[in-house]
């Protein structure tokens, strides 16, 4: 479907020996290409959510408290090296009802931060034994 900037649209279909050539353009009402358009959407989007779908089985998400005694209170992030360690992302940290999406590496954890896991269960168990590391000299 072609767009133009004076607002008319247009099936243009191309000659499949030569994608150069023009075989037919049939002018299409707003109805149409609004129809057209949300046909072709949908099934390119239900393709695209059905290969999302396949890529994220066996994904998990976790929320893990950070305990008081870790070693982990008051450092960053970036010292649990978790996603080295463990394959799993650290995608949010939940603090006194403020949700902190994304955080950096600099972070600084607190104790009661709830830490939100994304990755499989081996990675999320991982994470989870990172963070109840009570070893301060680890």
């Amino acid at each position: 479907m072609v767009s133009h900037r004076n607002g008319r649209r247009d099936l243009v279909l191309y000659d499949p020996d030569d994608p150069d050539a023009c075989q037919a353009d049939i002018p299409l009402t707003d109805d149409e290409a609004e129809a057209l358009a949300d046909i072709l959407g949908a099934s390119l989007m239900l393709g695209q959510l059905s290969g999302l779908r396949e890529q994220a089985a066996g994904l998990l998400t976790e929320q893990i408290v950070i305990p008081a005694g870790t070693k982990y209170v008051n450092r960053q992030l970036g010292d649990t090296r978790a996603r080295t360690r463990t394959g799993a992302s650290i995608v949010a940290v939940l603090r006194d009802g403020e949700v902190i999406v994304s955080p950096d590496p600099t972070f600084r954890f607190a104790a009661g931060d709830v830490v939100v896991v994304v990755g499989t269960r081996q990675g999320l168990d991982g994470v989870s034994a990172v963070l109840a590391d009570t070893d301060p000299d680890g």
